[in-house]
């Protein structure tokens, strides 16, 4: 099944034509706290129920995120789950904002890529230091990151990045 996207300014026609639309945005509620497209409300990713949309047959949906790979992961699970009226917005939110479509802005916050790579540069440094001084078992703590991040970048599913959306200070807000 080939899934749906559409740009910033198709999706901002069809709202201005009064077509029953729901804009979804599948951040964190910090992420989306931070700046958002003015007519999306925020379901995380994480937090995602095929079954909370069954009811909205008239209405089009369509998932944004930060770039667009959440987003295209949201709309993989829902039409998985039979939910067919699903769209992706390419770009994401980066995209809609550089459009000069209206946003939502409100406290920065350090978005879950950046939390990641700092996790990841954490983890890696420290077990190579204590591999070096304590044991060189510590070795496998760089190796595990290593191979985690290789696995996202192949799959663009980053377990490290769904533990962190989990973490109390990425749930501001919601």
């Amino acid at each position: 099944m080939e899934l749906k996207t559409i740009e910033p300014q198709e999706l901002q026609a069809l709202m201005g034509s009064g077509q029953s639309i729901q804009l979804i945005d599948v951040r964190t509620p910090a992420e989306f706290e931070e700046i958002h497209a003015a007519p999306a409300r925020n379901v995380p990713l994480d937090r995602l129920d095929p079954e909370q949309f069954r009811s909205a047959r008239g209405d089009r949906l369509f998932l944004i995120c930060k770039s667009g790979a959440r987003g295209l992961q949201g709309c993989e699970k829902l039409a998985n789950r039979g939910i067919e009226c699903v769209t992706n917005l390419t770009g994401g939110t980066d995209a809609w904002n550089k459009a000069g479509l209206p946003v939502v802005r409100g406290r920065k916050t350090i978005s879950l890529e950046r939390q990641v790579r700092i996790a990841a540069g954490a983890l890696s440094l420290t077990g190579a230091i204590l591999s070096l001084s304590v044991h060189p078992y510590f070795a496998g703590i760089p190796a595990f990151v290593g191979a985690g991040l290789f696995f996202a970048g192949v799959t663009d599913t980053c377990g490290m990045a769904l533990i962190l959306a989990r973490m109390p200070w990425n749930q501001r807000g919601a």
